[in-house]
Order: C-alpha cells, then structure tokens, then sequence
C-alpha cells in the first residue's frame, strides 16, 4: 500500500467524467487499497479516484467511527438508482481541504455498484453513508460539493479559496 496524491481543486481531473471500470484485477485491488490508505491518513471518510489523479469510476468510503471496526467498502461503477427525501448538512472535501458549506443532498439512496471482483450489488443508504456516496459519485461524473452552492456562495467560496491558498503558499 502506498499513500498517493489527492490533487486540489481546481486540477483539471477533478472536472472530467471518470471512464467505467471494465478490468477487474490485482490492479485495480491495489488503486483502491493505495486509495483507503490516503483517505485513512488525510483523514476522511471517502475518496474517488479522480481525487489521486485516475480517471476511473471507483470509490472508496468508510463512514465508521474511530472506536468502530472498518466499515470500508469500495465502489466500482457506481450509480444512484433510486433517492428519497432532503437534508441540508454541511460537508467538506479533501479536494477542497479547508473549505465547508452546507449542502442539500437526498437524505435516503440506493445506489447499484460492483466490488472489486465485478460482482453486482445494490446498497440502501441514509445518513452520513448516503451523503457520502452521493459526494463521492458526485466526484465521479466531474462534480464538486462547490459546484451545488448557488452563484452568489460560488463567488464567495472563490474569493476564500484564494486567501485559503496563500495561506498554505505563505506557510511553505
């Protein structure tokens, strides 16, 4: 396992829509691995390839607490098939490290996806799990959590993203 790069918004990668996953094999076991080590160490609760640079759909996520056991699960070809209810909840992105706004998502989904074998399963999620994996599929198809924020909250988001970055330029 090795911890990888999350590249930072506004990287061009972070914007692209991630190609299907079509090989199922050590490779793609070892990118997800690579990539729960850099969400466990960043810390975070899910990481969508395209946030280490790979243009594939593939997730991971693991909402479980510190004094829980793992509950990782990898997300391949992943796709929201049904959603039910509303919850406005503030979320944060390694992407965009330093940054939260509130958000509104579906408060239920179920989500049709593949292990790392290529097996099909679906997942019903609510709470944290559901915004989760809407964020992270979100990543997926070229969408930020800044990209639901309406124009005048985009401006403002903009104009703190800047003083965020020469924050950490002037701490270098």
């Amino acid at each position: 396992m090795a911890l990888m790069k999350i590249y930072h918004y506004p990287e061009p990668v972070l914007k692209q829509q991630a190609s299907p996953v079509t090989s199922f094999d050590d490779s793609l076991r070892q990118l997800a691995g690579d990539m729960a080590e850099t969400m466990y160490a960043a810390p975070g609760v899910g990481l969508a390839a395209p946030q280490v640079g790979v243009s594939k759909q593939l997730t991971v996520i693991d909402c479980s607490s510190q004094d829980e056991p793992s509950q990782l699960i990898a997300l391949v070809n992943p796709e929201i098939i049904a959603r039910d209810g509303e919850v406005f909840e503030e979320e944060g992105c390694l992407s965009v490290p330093g940054f939260f706004a509130k958000i509104k998502r579906s408060a239920i989904v179920k989500v049709r996806y593949q292990d790392l074998t290529g097996q099909a399963h679906e997942l019903d999620a609510d709470g944290l799990m559901a915004i989760a994996c809407q964020h992270e599929i979100d990543h997926l198809n070229g969408i930020l959590f800044v990209d639901h924020l309406s124009p005048l909250k985009r401006s403002i988001f903009r104009k703190k993203w800047q003083k965020i970055q020469q924050r950490q330029e002037e701490q270098l």
